[in-house]
């Protein structure tokens, strides 16, 4: 279809396209949030220790950090909505065998193909739309798919914790099924194919499949403290290096590394996602563990981050558009941080209005200075023709910070073996707690020491922040690639 012929978004087919991009990031971040909800159910129904709980989310995070940049090209490829369908259906069987597992080995396995769905899945709702849509309504649909996807994050956690406490954890994953099953049956009726003429001729398979062996190493040795892996894993980052280097098809292009503000931003990216990473899984533990709190009410607990990003991050990427994001960066760490040190106040029976919720206020308001201005400056660092490639690189960085935190931070902070134990976990929370701050204020630093003013003024569209995809990795930047 070409791009004079592309339905416009007050169109029929205009609103079933975004339907189906918006029900279908939402099947993804839906099932990220309200998996945190559930892991000591989890941990206490399959009768597993931290260990396995920390495998059930970095099953998940490694496959899709390896593969999401690779999802994407294959987009480009073979064509978006295919592999967005692809993507869709994969997610929901493995969603399925998530539900119906009966121990931890065959959860984490589930979990590992959910991963590599969600990377078929997760690039192609952006692209569908800058691909799909009238560039004349591009800017609104983004607007429409950002808005409702914060909506759903905030919803998540009540359904979630709904669902737990009242069918088990199981349930979180079968309610994929019938949404996948909307978004299948509206995307293969509504959506025109699209492909990139200019893609290149090759994909970067033994890169992505170097990176993922590398990734997968460094996790077991984290968590099972093996430093042979760990050094293997290193050993595999560098060969990964090297075949970027040399390769006329690279999944990360060396060239986006001259830019010393992408660079920079990626250090940043590198240090606070590696902190939110840490906070996200041990925090709801915290909640239900050691003060008593039930799913539904961890899982409220938290809502007002995803809300007080939906109001203020679009703000924040404004401010920092016009006036640089060098500040926002050094500051929305430094708040963050202050947040995880009133976080420390929750123990045993803590009170939702003075033990948790000045934490996750502060916190939330951190957060929403940072990630937008963060988005910004990873796109106004390179030429808008390699936006899209720059945002999922940040965003594979991202992930990437939070695979090896979820993973390290507990062995560190003195955190294994049984749950059954609040007193040290307690204890261990509240030395992670301090680690994570640590690293929210090495961001703030690094922030503060390399950033500049870009080069390349990115436009509103590319610098609004998208709520659902602030916590879990930065903003993906649709291509506006057409055939």
């Amino acid at each position: 279809m070409s791009t004079q012929d592309l339905p416009r978004l007050s169109s029929a087919t205009g609103r079933w396209i975004l339907l189906a991009t918006i029900l279908g990031s939402s099947v993804a971040s839906l099932d990220a949030t309200v998996v945190n909800i559930a892991l000591p159910r989890i941990g206490e129904s399959l009768d597993t220790d931290v260990a396995g709980l920390q495998w059930t989310l970095n099953g998940y995070t490694l496959t899709l950090a390896s593969f999401i940049l690779l999802g994407g090209s294959l987009g480009d490829h073979l064509g978006r909505r295919k592999v967005f369908v692809w993507g869709v259906i994969g997610f929901a069987l493995a969603s399925v065998l998530c539900g119906v597992a009966v121990n931890i080995e065959m959860l984490v396995g589930a979990r590992i193909l959910q991963g590599v769905a969600g990377a078929l899945l997760t690039p192609g709702s952006l692209a569908l739309i800058s691909s799909s849509i009238d560039q004349r309504d591009q800017g609104a649909a983004i607007g429409l798919w950002s808005g409702f996807g914060g909506v759903a994050g905030a919803l998540g956690p009540f359904l979630g914790g709904w669902l737990i406490e009242l069918a088990g954890w199981q349930s979180i994953f079968f309610i994929n099924v019938p949404l996948a099953l909307v978004v299948v049956l509206v995307t293969l009726k509504q959506v025109p194919e699209s492909h990139d003429p200019n893609a290149a001729a090759r994909l970067d398979i033994p890169g992505a499949v170097v990176v993922a062996l590398a990734l997968g190493a460094l996790t077991f040795g984290l968590i099972d403290k093996m430093a042979l892996l760990v050094v293997a894993g290193l050993l595999l980052l560098a060969v990964f290096v090297v075949i970027e280097l040399r390769s006329d098809h690279p999944l990360v292009p060396p060239s986006l590394f001259a830019s010393r503000i992408f660079t920079a931003a990626n250090f940043v990216t590198l240090a606070v996602y590696a902190a939110l990473g840490g906070v996200f899984f041990l925090l709801i533990l915290q909640l239900q563990l050691v003060a008593g709190y039930s799913p539904l009410m961890s899982g409220v607990a938290t809502v007002p981050v995803t809300l007080i990003m939906l109001a203020l991050s679009a703000p924040a990427g404004r401010w920092a558009q016009v006036h640089g994001a060098r500040l926002p960066m050094t500051a929305g760490p430094l708040l963050a941080a202050a947040g995880l040190v009133l976080l420390l106040r929750i123990g045993p029976d803590a009170r939702y209005l003075t033990d948790v919720l000045p934490g996750v206020l502060v916190f939330g308001l951190g957060l929403s200075v940072l990630v937008a201005p963060l988005t910004g400056a990873v796109l106004g660092a390179v030429p808008s023709s390699e936006a899209g490639i720059a945002s999922g690189v940040n965003n594979a960085v991202a992930r990437t910070a939070q695979l090896l935190a979820v993973a390290a931070l507990p062995g560190l902070a003195g955190i294994s073996g049984s749950l059954s134990d609040p007193v040290e976990f307690d204890r261990g929370f509240g030395v992670a707690m301090w680690i994570c701050v640590g690293l929210l204020v090495t961001g703030s630093l690094l922030a503060a020491v390399l950033l500049r003013a870009p080069r390349h003024t990115p436009t509103l569209d590319n610098v609004d922040c998208m709520p659902q995809c602030g916590v879990a990795g930065p903003a993906l930047a649709p291509l506006h690639k057409t055939e």
